[in-house]
């Protein structure tokens, strides 16, 4: 072979798409794509439109060695998107929401086509007798262009990051409508700040009025801001391969696979790992991402503060995926009346989520618990006036809940997920309210119900309600003896009681921990389908790990069961111990790593890079959010 015919093969590689091969953050290729990036980004950092423009271009060129041709629908929304904004300053009153709202149509538009074709199929197919079938409009398009029959199209294939790109863009439309921010002019600034590499495929889903300073500002790196920029990175390298993946490979991926074939010691300790894996991967692409954007001169904004440090379900949402949560609550819940009132959108949100769940599930008996749900709900609010308001914010909230969870995917397994989540804030506020006495006397009557229905319609799922239930009781009367007894003392801030504040709150971590992760058993299930058998799978593996875990236990193979798997057991407890440190721990820790001295911190690089390397096991696995 030629020198010219190895420098030909080089580019062809280097320019060409391979599927098998996305370009990611986990991957040597993407470090030198990087160097290679930034060794020109140095060059022109201190000319903003060149360097906008420049980094516009990159991010086109990382979006189509992610995804190939579904560059084409990214362009797409940059576009239309620009000159939607452009139109609405100009629009007279009337006409604004009328762009606003064709704009909304158009990106969920795209959203939908991609991410619910099936479901939206078969749908249409069952109600009304048809036979609709799924066809990739974009790959025939490309075919035809073509000339050729390279794409497919018997099937559509989800384009990665297309959720994170299509809300940031929604976003901007709102803001500008509101009239947060301005319209950009330079639709290469446009272009930039919709399709910036470093968060574009999976988050954090960037605002308009958090970016648009940073477009113009003059470049500006300290030495402090480059060392934490390489802690992010370093951090999130270990959490994606060292946690993560190992756990993934190791134990959660097998275990999901067949639930049947592990026993319910091994079904839990995967859904624990899980939990944290699916923690780890998230958050270590958004690290990544944070010092990747840091070194060239932008702040992303936070999109992780240690979730499993949340006390109740409320609190882990504003702690996990910050970006989205605040998307949802300002562009859904708000708008549903937040919590001042209920909309029409609220009731028609249930109606359709009734239906929805109705047909997933193949039983309308979906429709009637929820349609009996909301009766109850209203008939409480006409008894009592004063709690009306209350009830309002609690069905926006559980709205917001349940699209949340249909935003991950048309699956069954993900509108329990989400409506579990829902219910486990709507409990935590009502528990909230509740005296000590009177959460003793629910918790233990529920308890009590657990038992009953274990005992009279014997299944593992109540088996584990009841177990779950029970340890919960017990928690809550022991909390309860301490505020008896303690309730006409005045023990000194510094002694018993702050003991016991801290005890207490740790047990509020660790049930909030708990439930959780029980709730990760349908998402994980969910996740990871083709979306054609996504339901009837997903749903066969929740159910098989449900009977696995609630079953009777050999106790005695237990010990056996976790010195087998100790390796991971190992890595779960290093992750989640490092997790739940003090803040001011990580935060005294990541800086005096970014204030080493260079060819200290080049020598510790070395040493994590290394360290992370040996835990890779089989092939690099791709980020968990990439599919949604």
């Amino acid at each position: 072979m030629t020198p010219l015919d190895v420098i030909r093969d080089f580019l062809h590689a280097l320019l060409s798409f391979d599927s098998a091969h996305p370009l990611l953050f986990t991957q040597f290729y993407f470090w030198v794509f990087f160097a290679l990036v930034f060794a020109l980004f140095s060059l022109i950092h201190s000319k903003p439109l060149l360097r906008n423009a420049y980094l516009f271009f990159v991010s086109l060129f990382f979006y189509y060695k992610t995804s190939g041709v579904f560059l084409a629908l990214l362009l797409f929304v940059v576009v239309y998107n620009y000159f939607a904004a452009r139109a609405l300053p100009r629009a007279r009153t009337g006409w604004k929401t009328f762009w606003v709202v064709l704009s909304v149509v158009v990106d969920l538009g795209v959203l939908a086509y991609f991410k619910y074709a099936y479901f939206l199929a078969d749908f249409l197919n069952d109600l009304f007798g048809l036979s609709i079938q799924v066809r990739d409009v974009l790959g025939e398009l490309m075919n035809q262009l073509t000339g050729t029959s390279v794409f497919r199209v018997d099937a559509i294939v989800l384009p990665v990051g297309i959720s994170f790109f299509t809300f940031q863009a929604i976003s901007y439309i709102m803001d500008v409508k509101r009239e947060k921010v301005e319209p950009l002019r330079n639709f290469l600034d446009f272009g930039f700040f919709l399709t910036f590499f470093p968060q574009l495929v999976a988050g954090p889903i960037v605002r308009a009025p958090e970016f648009f300073p940073q477009l113009h500002k003059p470049y500006n790196l300290s030495r402090r801001w480059f060392g934490i920029a390489v802690f992010w990175i370093m951090n999130g390298l270990v959490k994606k391969l060292v946690l993560a993946d190992y756990l993934a490979v190791n134990l959660s991926d097998r275990v999901f696979e067949n639930p049947l074939l592990y026993t319910g010691f091994e079904n839990l300790s995967a859904l624990f790992c899980y939990s944290l894996q699916v923690y780890a991967d998230f958050s270590g692409y958004t690290d990544i991402a944070t010092g990747v954007a840091l070194l060239m001169g932008f702040h992303l904004p936070q999109n992780f503060n240690s979730p499993y440090k949340a006390e109740n379900a409320q609190q882990f949402w504003r702690r996990w995926h910050m970006s989205l949560s605040r998307w949802l609550r300002d562009y859904l819940y708000i708008p549903l009346g937040g919590n001042r009132n209920a909309t029409w959108g609220t009731w028609i949100i249930i109606l359709a989520v009734a239906v929805i769940g109705s047909f997933l599930s193949g039983s309308w008996w979906v429709a009637v618990a929820v349609g009996t749900v909301a009766v109850l709900l209203l008939l409480y609010g006409w008894a009592r006036p004063d709690q009306r308001k209350f009830l309002r914010t609690q069905v926006n909230s559980m709205d917001t809940m349940l699209l949340g969870g249909l935003w991950h995917g048309a699956s069954w397994n993900f509108m329990i997920w989400g409506g579990l989540n829902g219910i486990g804030q709507i409990i935590y506020k009502f528990w909230a309210r509740w005296s000590r006495p009177v959460q003793s006397a629910v918790i233990c009557g529920l308890c009590g119900f657990c038992y009953a229905l274990s005992r009279l319609a014997p299944a593992p799922v109540w088996n584990l309600f009841f177990v779950w239930t029970l340890v919960l009781a017990l928690g809550t009367l022991v909390r309860l003896g301490y505020y008896l007894l303690s309730k006409d003392s005045r023990p000194s801030s510094d002694g018993p009681a702050e003991t016991v504040s801290w005890i207490s709150n740790a047990w509020a971590v660790f049930q909030t921990f708990v439930f959780i992760t029980f709730t990760r058993l349908f998402f994980r299930s969910g996740s990871n389908l083709d979306p054609a058998l996504a339901n009837e799978q997903a749903w066969f593996a929740a159910k098989s790990m449900v009977k696995q875990i609630g079953s009777a236990w050999d106790l005695s193979l237990v010990p056996a069961m976790a010195w087998q798997h100790r390796g991971v057991l190992l890595v779960f407890l290093f992750g989640m111990l490092v997790h739940w440190l003090p803040e001011r721990w990580k935060r005294r820790y990541r800086i005096r790593f970014a204030t080493l001295p260079l060819p200290v911190m080049a020598l510790a690089v070395v040493a994590i890079v290394f360290g992370v390397y040996q835990f890779i096991t089989a092939g690099l696995q791709t980020f968990i959010y990439f599919q949604f």
